[in-house]
């Protein structure tokens, strides 16, 4: 997102400069006074008026009753209880994650709140990538109206996947891909020319959880997303760290040592797949869903509890050798595997303790519970990011 201070002081780069920061102000404060927003704006009342006069005829932003939701049709302008929010169905913003095991799809409004959510089962190392592209494509924009395609103004893509700047994914092992611009493929199914960004899905957990309310603007966070591999994402002082290859926070490669002396990556021992198949080894659950087993360790069945110590080692291990490089206030899991932290927090506790130097700080350890901060979420958010920007489609043409 470009810096809005570094752009030239043209009267039409002002404007445009003007215009995203009212609507980045009413993005996060939901509603605003005129008066509020001039002073967030640093403009009198009637150039704060001029703009929003421009926001509300391209059908951006309308006044509303103090209090109230509904729209004010007739509302004289500075008349005390008159506030100003964005219009949520102004335009839309289409997300979609693909995974290992499953497709979900997340729309989102100019307010940024899910409008539409869904998730399928998906076998993704059993499709070729242009085959996942068209199927996710496909789902995402099934229900959209003809008036709905002209309202989006972007399609994001996450999968769990090492990306190069140009959304070619470098490697992909849990699906099998290998150098493939996702960018090229989502285009050939789109309906309608609109920004495409692809992203790797820990990266893309991270800005959502940001988006959700989840992540402070200051300090720093490590993201752990845990399905069937493991990802993460660090975020300081709310910006997204990417590394200079945009592999920063890919904890799940780190190797972990193990009981025979040996050492294997963090994914291959905390993934999903590695714990249902030790626990369906138990008698009678060959066919234990993952819920089974959580059930089986709130109920301290000994055989799920000797598989969640396992878990809690592995990631108590690589937790600690992360904060000794990024030293981080906080770090959020997850994803499906994530729920099993309530059942075991103690424990994991105590191994980050055991692996981490005395003089070195512990982080908190959060479940992210919220349902709209997904990868798929995230996706959507980063066009959502790139609107509220001056890299937005509405200045294109200016």
């Amino acid at each position: 997102m470009k810096d809005i201070s570094l752009v030239a002081s043209s009267p039409r780069k002002i404007r445009q400069s003007n215009e995203i920061a009212a609507l980045q102000a009413l993005h996060r404060a939901k509603r605003l006074s005129r008066a509020d927003l001039a002073r967030i704006l640093n403009l009198n009342r009637s150039s704060s008026g001029h703009i929003i006069a421009e926001l509300t005829a391209g059908g951006l932003v309308r006044e509303v009753e103090a209090g109230r939701y509904r729209p004010r049709e007739h509302a004289r302008a500075g008349r005390p209880g008159v506030m100003i929010e964005l219009v949520p169905e102004a335009v839309l913003f289409q997300g979609i994650e693909i995974g290992v095991e499953h497709i979900t799809t997340v729309r989102i409004g100019l307010s940024g709140v899910i409008t539409a959510t869904q998730t399928v089962p998906f076998d993704g190392p059993a499709h070729s990538t242009a085959d996942a592209i068209h199927h996710a494509v496909k789902l995402a924009l099934a229900d959209l109206s003809r008036e709905d395609l002209e309202r989006l103004e972007g399609l994001g893509i996450s999968t769990p996947s090492q990306l190069r700047p140009d959304g070619t994914v470098h490697l992909a092992p849990l699906l099998g891909w290998k150098n493939v611009n996702l960018i090229d493929l989502a285009r050939q199914h789109l309906p309608v020319r609109v920004p495409v960004m692809v992203e790797n899905d820990a990266n893309a957990f991270a800005i959502g959880a940001g988006y959700a309310g989840l992540e402070s603007t200051d300090g720093v966070t490590l993201f752990i997303l845990m399905e069937s591999g493991v990802g993460g994402g660090i975020v300081v002082n709310g910006q997204l760290l990417r590394g200079a290859h945009g592999l920063a926070g890919e904890i799940g490669h780190m190797l972990v040592p193990v009981e025979d002396g040996g050492a294997r990556n963090l994914e291959e021992i905390v993934g999903l797949g590695n714990i249902l198949s030790l626990y369906r080894r138990q008698p009678g659950r060959h066919e234990a869903s993952f819920e089974d087993f959580l059930a089986d360790v709130e109920e301290r069945a000994p055989e799920a509890v000797a598989i969640a110590e396992t878990w809690a080692r592995a990631l108590g291990y690589a937790i600690a050798q992360t904060c000794r490089i990024i030293d981080p206030d906080r770090v959020v899991l997850g994803g499906s595997v994530a729920k099993l932290l309530p059942l075991i927090a103690s424990r994991l506790t105590a191994h980050i303790r055991n692996a981490q130097e005395a003089s070195f700080p512990i982080p908190v350890v959060l479940l992210n519970t919220e349902t709209n901060s997904g990868s798929a979420y995230g996706a959507a958010c980063m066009l959502h990011q790139r609107y509220l920007s001056l890299e937005s489609n509405r200045f294109s043409d200016d």
